[in-house]
């Protein structure tokens, strides 16, 4: 797959997963999305995809790399609707 239609992929199951916050932006956790087994089936690379994701201004989240356990409760934030 390509780098664009994962980032498309994960913007949907973001809407999925997550709850809409007070600005009405979608957020939901790293450890929900890594945890899962729809986006475990869709993304080899979770991590790899919300990175481009996040160069591209698609999401945010908090620091660079995020790791399963470590990071479950950074909550990831869809900034647009790509």
């Amino acid at each position: 797959m390509n780098v664009e239609h994962e980032v498309k992929l994960l913007v949907q199951e973001i809407k999925r997963l997550g709850k809409q916050n007070a600005d009405g932006q979608y957020v939901v956790t790293f450890g929900v999305l890594f945890a899962d087994d729809r986006c475990a089936n869709i993304f080899e690379a979770l991590v790899g995809t919300l990175r481009a994701a996040k160069r591209k201004k698609i999401v945010t989240y908090t620091g660079e790399l995020l790791l399963q356990g470590v990071h479950d409760k950074v909550e990831v934030i869809l900034l647009k609707d790509e």
